[in-house]
């Protein structure tokens, strides 16, 4: 965490030194002082104004930061109420209290479905990270401006739930209100939550792993029933139920994921050497999960005189934009390869499982126990105890040698250490960013502050500059650290076989207590561009690679994805005649859904096709295909997975086969990384990839001249999981295909929400006979990931000029008129539409016009 300091509006006095005695001095002018934005609002009685126009988009304004966050708390309630409550219990370790010891439940009978442990799990997990504590210790200490957004957000939160309650808002009936579980929070909520956010790319991946950690060999890890005098026989059979399923899932525990939600992005700050006018453009398209607590929602925040901000914000953020512009300047964020955890290896005491030797001296191992209460049905809860096992810097973690590698036995132990543990700065590096309207102001937010937790930040502004740094939240280690990380081959392996870092935890040299500071952080200024899709800061700009940066920030010099290959060939091939980008062009390039893969290999593909001619390709002892229905297929496709893309699935089924290193002739040379590999291999393995491919649509019964909208569909869930029937043909193509614009298929388990969904059965892979790894469904490909928050901003005479689409619309509650709305746009139009940023726009198309208070 780098300093926190208070943002305040500075004013600027201009000294006049005049010659001569006093009398014929000049007066000295000063301007009036910039007045100071007021924070916290007149006793305590916050107000906002909140209008919405079309599409459901809120306009909030107030004269104060805790205005503004209360009535942005009172239109994220009225859309996301559900899904903002679960998040809250989620993090305040609540979630067995009302829905049982498993994840997945039936709104209709309140009792589990699926019997997993995850709630349990979970809650014991976020008790080992203490979230809940250290957000009540903190709140007290966070910066004043913070303090005022938690304070707006949670009594604007608190209003809606109020008025739902005493009947005075018309909105339809949520299936969540009333539930015991939907319940007014406090400002240690917010904060708890914002807590618990922050840990999802770091420890909140290795709760299963904190709660199987143990220094014994038995069943010590498991949780104990507190109250076993007034324990029935309903909840022996539960606890004996949890106690048998708990020892299974230690026996198959895996390495747990950097990215396990798949979070992604593509981003893009254009200067003034390739705009047509000389100002920035912005490029926003992050692809995040379309179900779940990670769900982008748009708001227009204003304070007159002093804030007037546009964009895309995560659920439950108070009162700041994540994605977004004001009047000067505009930014996005991509997810970062960074890392913000490390894993470390501890040598232990001889005959003590319970010390560790750090530099030579014996430090402790602590056995904290904790509770939470376990609903085990009728409405009848009781508590459970059980022992967690922390360091000074972070928990224990443990998975059997035959699962993950990682013992506690007789000579080592493991332990996380998260660097966006308790991270006060993460409203605050948001608020500032907001509140900049320059370049200087911009950067001096991440000076500041350390809140930017896993995300890249792209740039650009009105006066041409374009602008990328990765400060995302890293752990700050030693140069020698660093070089061990290069250098080591038992350090590089292992960081090899887990995909994280893993560093011995007895000594100094490999210790860290902090994050990399601004200066040291991987960044780059230009006037031509920066961008980023997801690969490392290394070609950030192929004319200006970033080098000597902490390993921790990832890879450079490597192949970089076709994805990433795609966007700089966009950034190329996609500006008019002119050779400059007009925003049009630019959102043109983003739904244009090229793919590189077709590109790069579709004209060797189809010559290949040509030569095999009608004589079967042989895929398997078992499996051989005419693949001549396939080329003649291929043979239609249009250029562009878009909803008219003949064979835009079988386009599709052969990206999840293809291998660059395996089909690819020519190497990946780091001096051309946007060229390399190439080549087309013309050993026969590329024709039994598009067979393999063939026969898996074929034999699930879809035509493979089939467009891609016939195949590829959103169609979300009814609040009883089941599924809404309103079905809406989709473009776009997939990470495997080379896409820009991506959607995917997203697995209902990567859903952390209690929330059902609906999925459909699996197709079935022609060779594996195994579910494919497309993840195609009986009914096609059903997406739940993909662009989310979309956004073309560029600045003209007049300031902004955006334009912008929230794929999955601004609600989740299934009976608004705005649940579906930009859903069907999209489908319907494959463009962006106008953000309404001036008065004169919002007013013209305003529906409702409230001014909220609690008075």
């Amino acid at each position: 965490m780098k300093k926190t300091a208070l943002w305040t509006a500075m004013s600027c006095a201009v000294l006049l030194v005049g010659c001569g005695n006093d009398d014929n001095r000049d007066a000295v002018v000063e301007p009036e002082p910039t007045p100071e934005v007021t924070l916290f609002a007149e006793n305590g009685m916050p107000t906002a104004r909140l209008r919405r126009t079309t599409f459901g988009v809120p306009h909030i304004e107030a004269d104060s930061v805790e205005g503004l966050a209360f009535g942005s708390g009172y239109a994220q309630a009225q859309d996301h109420l559900c899904l903002l409550a679960d998040g809250f219990i989620k993090a305040n370790s609540e979630r067995s209290k009302y829905f049982g010891p498993h994840k997945s439940i039936d709104f209709s009978t309140g009792m589990p479905v699926v019997e997993d442990n995850q709630n349990l799990i979970s809650d014991f997990g976020y008790k080992a990270l203490g979230v809940r504590s250290s957000a009540a210790s903190l709140l007290g200490e966070m910066p004043d401006r913070s303090k005022a957004m938690i304070s707006g957000f949670t009594k604007g939160y608190n209003l809606y739930l109020s008025q739902l309650a005493d009947g005075s808002v018309t909105t339809p009936n949520l299936p969540c209100a009333g539930q015991p579980w939907v319940k007014p929070i406090t400002d240690v909520d917010v904060l708890t939550y914002l807590f618990s956010i922050a840990l999802l790319p770091g420890a909140a991946n290795f709760l299963d792993l904190i709660f199987f950690a143990n220094p014994g060999d038995g069943d010590e890890y498991l949780p104990r029933m507190a109250a076993t005098s007034s324990v029935t026989e309903q909840a022996n059979e539960m606890y004996a139920d949890i106690r048998t399923k708990a020892r299974h899932q230690k026996s198959s525990l895996t390495t747990p994921e950097m990215n396990p939600l798949d979070m992604g992005s593509n981003g893009w700050g254009l200067g003034s050497e390739v705009t047509e006018n000389g100002k920035g453009i912005v490029l926003g398209n992050p692809h995040f999960p379309h179900t779940g607590q990670l769900r982008f929602w748009q708001s227009h925040l204003t304070i007159p005189g002093h804030l007037d901000v546009m964009g895309g914000s995560l659920v439950g953020m108070p009162g700041a934009v994540n994605i977004g512009f004001n009047k000067n300047l505009a930014w996005t964020h991509t997810f970062s390869t960074a890392e913000h955890f490390i894993l470390y290896n501890l040598a232990l005491k001889e005959g003590d499982r319970m010390t560790y030797l750090f530099d030579g001296e014996e430090m402790p191992i602590t056995k904290q126990t904790v509770t939470i209460d376990v609903n085990i049905g009728g409405g009848t809860t009781i508590p459970f105890d059980k022992d967690i096992y922390l360091t000074a810097k972070g928990p224990m973690v443990e998975a059997p040698p035959t699962a993950a590698s990682f013992p506690w036995d007789d000579a080592q132990a493991f332990y996380v250490q998260d660097v966006n543990m308790n991270n006060v700065d993460v409203l605050e590096h948001w608020s500032a960013m907001n509140f900049a309207t320059n370049l200087e102001e911009f950067q001096q937010a991440f000076k500041d502050y350390d809140g930017v937790i896993f995300n890249n930040t792209m740039y650009a502004d009105d006066q041409g500059n374009a602008f990328y740094i990765d400060d995302s939240t890293v752990p700050h280690i030693s140069e020698d650290a660093q070089n061990a990380l290069r250098i080591s081959p038992e350090l590089m392996a292992a960081r090899e076989a887990a995909g994280f870092t893993i560093l011995p935890g007895n000594e100094t040299r490999f210790a860290f207590d902090g994050a990399v500071p601004y200066e040291q952080a991987p960044k780059l200024l230009r006037q031509d561009f920066v961008q980023n899709s997801n690969n490392s800061y290394w070609v950030t700009n192929p004319a200006a690679p970033i080098e000597n940066v902490s390993p921790l920030y990832g890879d450079r010099r490597v192949e970089q994805s076709l994805r990433t290959r795609m966007a700089l060939t966009l950034m190329m091939d996609a500006r008019g005649d002119d050779g400059k980008f007009s925003p049009a062009e630019v959102e043109t390039a983003l739904v244009s859904n090229r793919a590189y893969l077709p590109e790069l290999v579709m004209d060797e593909l189809l010559a290949q096709c040509e030569a095999q001619g009608d004589t079967p390709v042989v895929v398997s002892d078992s499996l051989s295909v005419d693949i001549t229905p396939a080329c003649a297929a291929l043979a239609k496709w249009n250029g562009a997975q878009n909803k008219d893309a003949i064979a835009g699935a079988l386009v599709r089924e052969f990206g999840y086969r293809f291998d660059t290193e395996a089909h690819l002739t020519t190497p990946f040379v780091y001096t051309d990384p946007v060229n390399t590999p190439s080549s087309l291999i013309d050993d026969g393995s590329a024709l039994v990839a598009l067979a393999a491919a063939a026969a898996t649509l074929t034999q699930n019964g879809f035509d493979l001249e089939a467009t891609l909208g016939e195949m590829q569909f959103v169609e979300k869930s009814l609040p009883d999981g089941t599924a809404s029937g309103a079905r809406f043909p989709w473009g776009g193509a997939n990470n495997f295909e080379g896409g820009f614009n991506v959607f995917a298929y997203s697995n209902e388990a990567n859903d952390d929400t209690m929330l059902p969904q609906h999925a459909y059965p699996a197709a079935i892979d022609a060779v594996t006979e195994q579910a494919t790894r497309s993840e195609l469904t009986t009914e096609g490909y059903h997406i739940r990931y993909g662009s989310s928050w979309m956004m073309v901003v560029g600045f003209g005479d007049n300031g902004p000029e955006g334009r912008g689409l929230l794929t999955y619309s601004e609600s989740n509650n299934f009976q608004s008129p705005h649940w579906n709305d930009q859903t069907k746009y999209y489908s319907d139009n494959n463009s962006l539409r106008p953000l309404l940023f001036t008065e004169e726009a919002i007013a013209a198309e305003t529906l409702t016009d409230v001014t909220l208070s609690l008075q």
